[in-house]
């Protein structure tokens, strides 16, 4: 990575900030942390961070925090540019750690999306897949979610500069429903929901409003999604719709990936 040099005398950590394909969600999480960002600016070295400025300082960095999926040939070399000039690689959002919602393709044939929404195809230059960072390089530590949480990306930070490991929830949704004091859709309304298989982190906030959760945070550190299944089957949705149901944000999570395809439907060999 080129650009400007470090400013001499400066030893704060430096922190750089990298957008692959993605929305630019999770890295607007970081600037809506707000008054907890002034401080944060104070304490690193914000080297790069296009979202926020146009100064570049050249590497190595201390902490970088990658948002988006690899979806180009130009992705791959990038990420591995970042990786070489990063000593601590921190993946944000489901796009990075997942491959996001952009993933979808990955179940079809190759260039099947594409053409279907697109007039010309050929102009457009993307690998068949998009996959999580983390199929390219190694990755340090995971940070999940659709966006992020500012809360946890502020314990990341935060615990990255104190050298100590970040504390974040490895539970379901399930357990901040209860905290809430919200009455369980799926028991009490039998309504599709993944938050016994869901990464808690955004405080259940579907289900507060009568929705079922749709898994923006990836799978749980003991997601059971096969008992969840057939919950859901017993209860009376549709083949089709439970796959849909696992094919949003984080489809491309291996144990929602692994579910969705268990209920693909089966084509007789011709």
């Amino acid at each position: 990575m080129t650009g400007p040099e470090p400013v001499p005398g400066d030893a704060r950590p430096s922190l750089a900030v990298w957008k692959f394909a993605s929305c630019d969600g999770c890295q607007l999480t970081l600037l809506d942390c707000e008054e907890e960002l002034l401080a944060l600016a104070g304490a690193v070295r914000i080297a790069h961070f296009t979202e926020m400025s146009r100064a570049s300082i050249a590497g190595p960095y201390d902490v970088s925090l990658v948002e988006g999926s690899i979806t180009t040939e130009e992705d791959a070399r990038r990420i591995r540019e970042v990786r070489e000039s990063s000593r601590t690689l921190v993946t944000i959002g489901a796009c990075a750690t997942a491959g996001g919602i952009q993933g979808l393709r990955n179940f079809a044939a190759s260039g099947e999306y594409a053409r279907a929404v697109y007039a010309h195809p050929e102009y457009l230059a993307s690998l068949d897949t998009s996959t999580p960072v983390e199929q390219h390089v190694h990755v340090d530590l995971a940070l999940h979610g659709c966006p992020i949480d500012r809360g946890q990306l502020l314990e990341v930070v935060t615990a990255l500069l104190a050298g100590r490991r970040p504390v974040l929830p490895g539970h379901s949704v399930c357990e901040q429903c209860k905290a809430r004091g919200t009455v369980c859709l799926l028991v009490a309304g039998g309504t599709p929901c993944l938050g016994p298989v869901t990464r808690a982190g955004c405080g259940a906030l579907c289900p507060a409003v009568d929705r079922g959760c749709f898994g923006c945070f990836g799978p749980a550190d003991t997601a059971n999604t096969e008992a969840l299944a057939r919950r859901l089957i017993s209860d009376g949705l549709a083949t089709d719709a439970l796959v849909r149901l696992f094919r949003t944000f984080n489809a491309g999570a291996p144990a929602f990936e692994k579910e969705g395809r268990a209920h693909e439907p089966r084509h007789p060999a011709s």
